[in-house]
């Protein structure tokens, strides 16, 4: 009603201008047509008081809006045929005009139910893909092409059954991810406290031949526990965005090297050499770099053959850093790429040997909190490769 009063005011004062510009009514017609005007708009207020309750209780919008073009001719009608009782035609006229109003209304009411077919039939559509997005059936669509609000709706609902599919995706997968960490790290505790427990009860019961041998065997699985635990500590500080971001200017061939220097107990035993090429300086948490470094070259050093080399080589660009770290061993499996900088995994045969599952996880996060990328590439043996932004003095 807060629209419909103003609107009809308009237009009973628009058809009165009109009245007064075209046909100079004496003052008599005057009143008589203020009157009629005035009575249609009054009959319209009235329906559009009392319509709008009554549509509610209508079970399809198809007979609203029938009801609605009905009433809108009706009123039409009404206005144009006390006009020409009152004031302009003979009986004859009168007649003609009545019967010809009537044929409107009635060709009204079926372009109506014409019009409204299609519109009614797209809503129908839309109830029945919302009932069955509601039953969980994501593959609904409302198949709706409509340019107005209709078409609008139906866009917006198969937008979102396409996000609703995608967040379902996404806890899928959430969930068989949760489900490998789980059993991951259930097999990576397992695993050296079953070690350790053997070992103390041997002790305990004296039968342990060589108790020193054993002592360094429990020595050895502490160890790698308090590895998982520092990792699964620091993988948790990254993803929830705490790791320290105080930035310096780092050198990475300098501290390639000294990750290099400190892994000689693991690299000498084995004869595996790691050679550093190239220098630049990239600005960038100290800490974050010398973890990324020292994950990156751990990982290739555990995956070289006897005597291998491992190349760790540094390519300034015009913005960007580039370090690859490969080593000659027998690579990462095509399937294992997707899901190689996920946590707890391992390639089924080429590169399982030792570490936590976590390094490469760890190095990701380091590289993406600091607006970087990694990525694993093609070639012989195991390629890792991830790009920073450079800092403002390079060297080379």
């Amino acid at each position: 009603m807060r629209l419909l009063i103003p609107l009809a005011a308009l237009m009973v004062a628009l058809v009165l201008l009109i009245t007064e510009a075209t046909m100079q009514p004496t003052s008599a017609d005057r009143a008589l047509l203020y009157g009629i005007f005035a009575g249609a708009a009054v009959l319209t207020l009235l329906v559009g008081w009392r319509l709008p309750a009554m549509t509610r209780k209508f079970h399809t919008l198809r007979t609203t809006l029938q009801i609605v073009g009905l009433a809108a001719v009706v009123i039409a009608a009404a206005a144009v045929s006390v006009s020409a009782i009152t004031m302009f035609l003979s009986t004859h006229d009168l007649r003609l005009v009545l019967v010809a109003l009537l044929l409107g209304v009635g060709l009204g009411v079926a372009l109506a139910v014409t019009v409204t077919r299609p519109l009614a039939a797209d809503l129908a559509d839309l109830a029945r893909a919302a009932g069955r997005v509601g039953s969980g059936d994501l593959s609904a669509r409302t198949n709706i092409e409509r340019a107005d609000e209709v078409g609008e709706v139906a866009r917006a609902m198969d937008m979102m059954i396409d996000q609703l599919g995608e967040a379902r995706r996404m806890q899928e997968r959430s969930d068989e991810v949760r489900r490998e960490f789980l059993a991951a790290i259930g097999h990576d505790l397992r695993t050296p406290l079953t070690s350790m427990r053997a070992a103390v009860e041997a002790l305990q019961d004296g039968l342990a031949p060589d108790p020193d041998r054993y002592l360094k065997s429990v020595s050895r699985d502490i160890e790698n526990l308090s590895v998982l635990i520092d990792d699964l500590f620091e993988l948790a500080r990254l993803e929830a965005g705490e790791h320290p971001m105080d930035k310096v200017e780092v050198d990475l061939a300098l501290l390639a090297n000294e990750v290099a220097h400190a892994m000689v107990p693991l690299t000498e035993p084995r004869k595996v050499r790691v050679i550093v090429v190239g220098a630049a300086f990239v600005a960038m948490s100290e800490s974050g770099a010398s973890r990324l470094l020292r994950n990156l070259i751990d990982n290739a050093v555990r995956h070289s053959p006897d005597g291998g080399r491992v190349s760790v080589t540094i390519e300034p660009e015009p913005s960007m850093v580039r370090l690859e770290v490969s080593d000659e061993g027998q690579g990462f499996p095509t399937e294992f790429r997707e899901r190689a900088f996920q946590s707890f995994t391992r390639a089924d045969q080429a590169r399982r040997r030792g570490g936590t599952g976590l390094g490469l996880a760890i190095a990701r996060a380091i590289v993406e909190a600091h607006n970087g990328s990694i990525e694993i590439l093609d070639g012989d043996g195991g390629r890792i490769a991830f790009s920073l932004p450079i800092s403002g003095s390079d060297a080379s």
